[in-house]
């Protein structure tokens, strides 16, 4: 589904990420952990198109396709999802309006008609009750005023609405009390099936008592310098990312 290979990228000149390689199949949850500053967030933000990141070396392949080749909605229609660490606020913009129109550009892209007004809804009531989103707060603007669980858990409600098969989860768990990190997480769980997959960075094991994750790789500097099971990330809880270096 995604294959990365040599990826090297910067920002405002300063090279970030220093060749990494990594392939993502259909069904996988693969977990990214370092510490601040180590490259995961950078790469996230090149893999769904940020303009502010440079790629300077490597590739990315999705589905088959160039990724680096697209324009950062063209990589949305073609099922990739960012979960973001800071849900910004759009004030103004309903949910419900700004839902319709990412759904309808998706279809657009994908040649088929815009969906209709009452089907629209039914599929808002459907997703909304899977993922636990109250109904007043699709009709508020864009997570205005909502709290640090109502919002990570709104992104889960997106990414149900959109049916992303990669979906990348930055640092949901940040902010969460233990609550509200179960709630995102069942509902993100409710989501998966045998043909969608999952990048999570995280900087804590807790989250993966929750999404049961596949592979764990642990970043410094710019690389992924260990790959394994679970088992990792309880290793770099109790003792800390000093012995990778």
């Amino acid at each position: 589904m995604l294959e990365i290979k040599n990826l090297h990228a910067t920002v405002e000149g300063k090279e970030i990420l220093k060749g990494i390689n990594l392939t993502v199949k259909p069904g996988e949850i693969h977990v990214l952990m370092g510490p601040n500053g180590s490259g995961k967030s950078t790469l996230s933000n090149v893999l769904v198109g940020n303009p502010q990141y440079t790629v300077t070396e490597g590739s990315v392949t999705f589905r088959g396709k160039d990724l680096l080749q697209m324009p950062a909605e063209d990589r949305s229609h073609e099922g990739l999802f960012m979960s973001f660490q800071q849900p910004v606020e759009i004030p103004g913009v309903s949910m419900n309006n700004f839902m319709r129109a990412a759904l309808n550009a998706k279809r657009k892209y994908q040649g088929l008609p815009p969906i209709g007004g009452g089907d629209f809804l039914k599929l808002v009531k459907e997703k909304r009750e899977l993922v636990g989103l109250d109904a007043s707060l699709t009709r508020r603007g864009v997570n205005e005023g909502f709290s640090g669980g109502e919002k990570k858990r709104n992104e889960i409600f997106q990414m149900a609405m959109l049916e992303p098969v990669l979906t990348i989860l930055d640092e949901t768990d940040s902010g969460l009390d233990v609550d509200a990190l179960r709630i995102v997480a069942e509902g993100f769980n409710r989501l998966r099936t045998e043909n969608t997959s999952a990048i999570c960075i995280t900087h804590y094991r807790r989250m993966l008592d929750y999404i049961k994750p596949d592979i764990v790789h642990v970043m410094l500097a710019g690389r992924i310098v260990r790959t394994g099971g679970p088992d990792l990330a309880y290793r770099i809880e109790e003792e800390g990312f000093d012995w990778l270096k």
